[in-house]
């Protein structure tokens, strides 16, 4: 088990080389001058020489990388001063250090994907394994007519609807709010219900169906029919052998839906007013912020790259055999 692990994070860093080396370059190198993008309309010849200089744009592009990327590790100094590991760079439009706005950014993202991502997995899998418990009764036929609605639905469609019944007519949930878990925890996780519950909506509906589909394989499988001969009792046979199978392929799915997972934070973030790296990377994106771009980037990228890392270690905990692969 640790050599799978520590192969996968090898892979893992590999991965995550490349994908800052290639956005360093589309950022930096194409097409915009970020020089003329930071100095702004009224700009002097002489003023973009000097941009140029403080950014360190004058030099080699493998310098600028080598340099943007030891400054995450270790700091560098930025034409407002000192920036502390770890540095990625100096946001145009906000005169700011790109970690200072992310460190304010990111608890909000992370907390919306975490809520949502345990929000889909219990009520998606639970309704998957009641279905395939109760194959051809009525739960099952509605639940997966719910679950095929839930599936065709967007975010921007159901999340004013949410508000309005949820919150404006039934006042049964606190409307969104960015989480401030170190003084009001209890706050925190009621601004984050509602928005929790719409962004997993969609997911939720699939991993509903899927389990169901995997479970009714399973329990067809020859391996699981022998211990139903053997006379084990149903719910054993259905948990201990049948889920087990199962599981392997949903945490596979959960892997590939981590992107989308951020994806979707950013149309829930606007939805609800919520100020998370979603929202910040439509600001940068408006403002041709390429620092900030850069760091959401980067950030995003490094934290969905780990998650898979988890998921491939919980995949192999649940499967050995994949771990001599």
């Amino acid at each position: 088990m640790l050599r799978f692990l520590v192969r996968r994070l090898l892979g893992a860093v590999v991965i995550l080389a490349l994908i800052s080396a290639l956005t360093y370059l589309l950022f930096f190198t194409l097409p915009s001058d970020p020089a003329l993008l930071s100095c702004g309309k009224n700009c002097t010849p002489a003023n973009v020489a000097l941009i140029h200089h403080n950014l360190g744009l004058d030099k080699p592009v493998p310098v600028q990388y080598g340099e943007y990327m030891a400054g995450i590790f270790t700091g560098r100094r930025l034409p407002l001063g000192n920036c502390p590991a770890p540095c990625f760079g100096l946001s145009f439009a906000n005169d700011a250090p790109v970690w200072t706005i992310l460190s304010s950014r990111y608890p909000t993202t992370l907390s919306l994907a975490v809520g949502g991502a345990a929000v889909f997995l219990t009520v998606g899998v639970g309704l998957g394994l009641v279905s395939a418990w109760t194959r051809g009764s009525l739960f099952d036929r509605l639940a997966s007519s719910v679950s095929l609605m839930g599936q065709s639905v967007q975010i921007y469609f159901i999340g004013p609807l949410a508000i309005y019944l949820l919150v404006d007519r039934l006042r049964w949930l606190d409307p969104g709010a960015d989480p401030d878990w170190s003084h009001d925890p209890a706050g925190a996780v009621g601004g984050l219900v509602l928005p929790c519950l719409v962004m997993s909506v969609i997911f939720w509906s699939n991993y509903s169906r899927q389990t169901r589909s995997l479970m009714i394989e399973q329990l067809a499988e020859e391996h699981v029919r022998t211990a139903r001969a053997k006379g084990m009792g149903r719910g054993y046979v259905f948990f201990r052998y049948a889920l087990r199978g199962a599981m392997g392929p949903i945490v596979t799915l959960f892997g590939i839906d981590l992107g989308s997972v951020f994806g979707g934070a950013i149309i829930t973030e606007t939805t609800f007013g919520l100020h998370g790296l979603g929202q910040l990377a439509v600001a940068a994106v408006t403002q041709t912020d390429l620092p900030l771009e850069m760091g959401v980037m980067l950030f995003s990228s490094c934290a969905i790259v780990l998650f898979n890392v988890v998921i491939d270690a919980s995949y192999a905990f649940i499967d050995p055999r994949v771990r001599l692969l």
